[in-house]
């Protein structure tokens, strides 16, 4: 009987032991997380604090979202009609510094998203492949037009895939640096009549697949296969299969000469629908538990399938599928997202289950701070710090 007494004893001691531990790494844990927070909130508001200074430059949207919650939301008001007044107000869509055109559209709360565009076109695109089995990453570019007259002949422009325009390595001769520079490649394709022929005219420099070179009119070509895909406009495949699913009702998106969606910077969105194309591919393609965009695809998108994009340079950047992976380590992604020109950030980190979102209008004047390195420099280091 003594000897049972004792092992009952010994038990309710064990597990008064194990409450008693359990109860001590609760409170450390409660502890860890509001001092989390605590300088969570010091940051966002020192963050603020420096856009309202001007350090971040002209920034027009700020949020910062966790485990689907907002933790930050600023919206800032910008004289864009006192500003333009300095440089050519000539009134036409790609006048950046028009007012009616940039950064907003026609006074609403859609933000143009510039290159971000690009994102979004390779998300219906993804769909597009997954439900046409026809066509694949390796279907050849040129037989998709052949309708279109080519004055650079070169064998190598019928080895160019789906995927290389994808990984922009479609081995194009392409010149895009400056966006206000009249003989930059994106700014006289976007002078020119037809898109489409201006891009399948660029002559060949470099084996398909082989180099990263950045290429607005790669995802010109793009857009076009959607939609030779598709079957549809490529507004309307984006209507029923990605903005009708989450919910955007407002969009406006640019149109060339010839009648085709601009898919390499014409979409505005407002910042809260763009911020839920970042949780859609943190999800990894679900919405509300739905497969919106294919799983396979979401993680190609985001893997750096093309490394080394800037030889010689310090950087570890990587290219998916028309989306940017700034951060990885061994094949495994860091932090991904997508950009476009003046200002636009879309940034996400997995393993943080957080985005940081940056809607700005910076194309006349280098700011002191870069929004883009916000979430690397800024946010990441707070739960890195706390774990």
């Amino acid at each position: 009987m003594n000897q049972l007494i004792n092992k009952i004893k010994t038990l309710v001691y064990s597990i008064l032991f194990i409450l008693m531990v359990v109860g001590c790494n609760s409170n450390k844990n409660k502890e860890s997380i509001e001092r989390t927070q605590n300088v969570l909130s010091a940051v966002i508001d020192s963050i603020d604090s420096e856009i309202k200074s001007g350090e971040y430059g002209m920034i027009d949207r700020f949020i910062i979202i966790r485990n689907e919650e907002i933790l930050a939301n600023f919206k800032y008001k910008q004289d864009y009609e006192t500003i333009a007044k300095k440089y050519d107000t000539t009134n036409h869509q790609y006048n950046y510094d028009h007012p009616n055109w940039h950064p907003y559209y026609a006074q609403t709360d859609l933000h143009s998203l510039q290159s971000v565009t690009k994102s979004v076109n390779s998300i219906l695109l993804g769909i597009a492949l997954d439900l046409h089995s026809d066509y694949n990453l390796k279907t050849k570019v040129m037989s998709l037009f052949s309708d279109y007259p080519i004055d650079n002949e070169d064998e190598r422009k019928n080895e160019i895939t789906v995927e290389d325009l994808l990984t922009m390595r479609a081995g194009l001769h392409w010149n895009e640096v400056d966006y206000l520079d009249p003989s930059d490649d994106c700014v006289a394709m976007e002078a020119s009549n037809d898109w489409i022929k201006y891009v399948l005219n660029k002559p060949i420099d470099t084996l398909p697949g082989t180099s990263f070179v950045y290429n607005s009119g790669a995802s010109v070509l793009l857009g076009e296969i959607v939609r030779i895909i598709s079957g549809k406009k490529v507004d309307e495949w984006a209507e029923e299969k990605l903005f009708k699913p989450l919910g955007i009702t407002d969009y406006y998106w640019k149109k060339t000469p010839t009648g085709a969606l601009d898919t390499e910077g014409g979409l505005y969105l407002k910042a809260e629908d763009l911020a839920k194309i970042g949780l859609l591919f943190l999800n990894g393609g679900k919405w509300k538990g739905k497969q919106v965009v294919p799983q396979k695809w979401v993680s190609s998108s985001i893997s750096p399938i093309a490394t080394n994009l800037y030889p010689g340079e310090n950087d570890n950047t990587g290219y998916g599928y028309q989306w940017w992976v700034w951060d990885h380590s061994n094949g495994k992604t860091n932090i991904f997202g997508a950009q476009g020109y003046g200002g636009q950030y879309l940034t996400v980190a997995p393993d943080y289950n957080l985005i940081v979102l940056f809607n700005g209008w910076n194309i006349h004047k280098e700011p002191k701070k870069y929004s883009w390195a916000v979430m690397k420099d800024r946010i990441i280091p707070i739960f890195e710090k706390n774990r």
